[in-house]
């Protein structure tokens, strides 16, 4: 029993420390309860657009971007039915003074034109997108102080 007891009082898994910053949990819930749409979006921005090296849900002062991309110095936000037109100027405007580029898309042009996104999206990074990426391009309507591509 000496070297299995010993064991046995060790404790298993993980052990917690201080409690989790409460803008981290609250970036995991939002990357946990993704919507279809930005499920989507994220595996074809790491597929085709590897270089520009997007984090989803990042917390940006008293924001959090849908997805960023620190490098091109970009967010994509996503809109979908429940979407508050009246916070986005704000918000817009909030994360243009941090020097980002806001761009925003309904969530049924993900689902619809995945690919014409994809194609907008690289027209704003740096570097190309990965062959066979690009498809059809979506229309130019906007709105905001932001580039919008939602309607």
């Amino acid at each position: 029993m000496g070297e299995e007891g010993a064991r046995a009082a060790k404790p298993r898994g993980k052990v917690r420390g201080k409690a989790p910053n409460p803008t981290i949990a609250r970036a995991r819930e939002l990357r946990r309860n993704a919507t279809d749409a930005e499920k989507r979006l994220w595996t074809l921005l790491r597929e085709k657009l590897p270089s520009a090296k997007f984090r989803r849900q990042v917390p940006i002062g008293p924001y959090f971007a849908d997805f960023a991309s620190h490098a091109a110095r970009l967010i994509i936000e996503l809109d979908g039915g429940q979407h508050e037109e009246a916070a986005d100027a704000p918000r817009t405007a909030f994360l243009e003074r941090e020097g980002y580029r806001v761009i925003r898309f309904w969530n049924h042009d993900v689902m619809q034109n995945l690919e014409g996104v994809l194609a907008t999206i690289a027209a704003f990074t740096p570097h190309p997108p990965i062959a066979d990426a690009m498809g059809p391009s979506l229309s130019h309507k906007g709105r905001g102080s932001g580039i919008s591509f939602a309607e």
